[in-house]
């Protein structure tokens, strides 16, 4: 399950916080980035097992109401959603349960936000929609609660707040990690009952590999590549970068000088979209157009065997024909001289990488 995304997420936190912390070990650092990723498949089971933890709410309060209906003599009310084929493997999932009998906390210590999930739940076209339908089928139960997942649990505040409470670890996963959960609803298959495999944590050594090797490489030459950083912002106050612009930029470097088998493309493109998410709204360019500049420079003087894309030639600009009065009213006015910054310069080579 623990892709490269979720690594390079991991590394760009870890790595910063370890410039932070005083006591800079970076077998203790290492540590800490590996059950950091750790956290993140338990996020995973614990989202699967929010499932669980509905129908079992749902089931409670049925009881209550078969009761209260053989007393009274009234309409006996349908067993549809707490009979629903999917959530009852998922709730005798092997897996899973093995993970939930490793947990201090289940979603059980948390009734009321239970409750009112599934009262959400209950009051929505889409469940009023599936108690209605004469369909009975395994494969309309799974759709059901790949409806309700994307619909009350994939953007849910108040679950990113109870999440985030109970791990620090979790306050960037859940996005990615929704995206495997619903894998998963597709990978489930009526004859497998509880052995139905869930996503294994690591999907390859390889997987493993690239977390540690990215991970003491960014940190192990970082003056290499602070270096490369400095030569290839000349035109601007190199100290005055952001500090998690410096860092990512470190990492984005690291991963382009070990891993000959991705694009330097493919990990610019990753970096910036980071630096999007972590850093100022420039820095997107900002970092396009360095890494760029320094993936060419690498290659220029035989420091990096990758290839990249020419960069297109500029087109000349041809001299305007008219009249004087005519070329004045053409030409804007001059811009007013500013400082050159780090927030402006950039732009421009940003630009110039993206016509790649």
């Amino acid at each position: 399950m623990i892709n490269r995304e979720i690594i390079r997420t991991k590394i760009v936190q870890l790595t910063y916080a370890y410039y932070q912390n005083g006591n800079k070990n970076i077998d203790s650092a290492e540590k800490e980035l590996f059950f950091s990723l750790s956290k993140s498949y338990d996020l995973y089971n614990n989202l699967l097992s929010l499932i669980v933890a509905i129908t079992k709410e749902a089931r409670r309060r049925l009881d209550v109401l078969l009761t209260r209906a053989q007393r009274e003599g009234t309409k006996t009310p349908s067993q549809k959603f707490v009979m629903n084929r999917f959530a009852i493997q998922m709730e005798s999932n092997k897996m899973l349960n093995e993970f939930i009998g490793t947990q201090k906390r289940t979603w059980d210590d948390n009734p009321e936000f239970i409750g009112k999930l599934l009262e959400l739940i209950e009051s929505s076209e889409i469940y009023k929609d599936y108690m209605a339908s004469k369909e009975d089928s395994y494969d309309a139960d799974r759709e059901l609660w790949r409806k309700l997942y994307r619909t009350f649990i994939l953007n849910n505040e108040d679950l990113d707040a109870l999440l985030e409470e109970s791990s620090l670890y979790w306050n960037d996963d859940k996005e990615i990690v929704d995206t495997f959960v619903l894998k998963t609803f597709n990978r489930f298959n009526e004859q497998n009952g509880s052995k139905q495999e869930l996503l294994p944590e690591w999907e390859s050594d390889e997987e493993r590999d690239f977390a540690r090797k990215l991970f003491r490489s960014a940190i192990l030459n970082a003056d290499d590549y602070q270096r490369y950083m400095s030569e290839a912002s000349r035109n601007w106050d190199f100290s005055r970068l952001a500090y998690m612009d410096v860092v990512i930029m470190q990492i984005a470097i690291a991963e382009i000088m070990t891993f000959p088998n991705i694009p330097v493309s493919v990990t610019i493109n990753e970096y910036v979209d980071l630096a999007k998410l972590y850093s100022t709204k420039k820095s997107g360019g900002y970092i396009n157009g360095m890494l760029d500049a320094i993936a060419r420079h690498l290659i220029d003087s035989g420091k990096l065997s990758k290839y990249m894309e020419p960069k297109p030639e500029k087109k000349k600009k041809t001299e305007r024909t008219g009249s004087r009065r005519n070329r004045i009213l053409k030409t804007p006015a001059k811009a007013t001289e500013t400082e050159t910054t780090p927030e402006a310069a950039p732009e421009e080579t940003a630009q110039e990488s993206e016509t790649k």
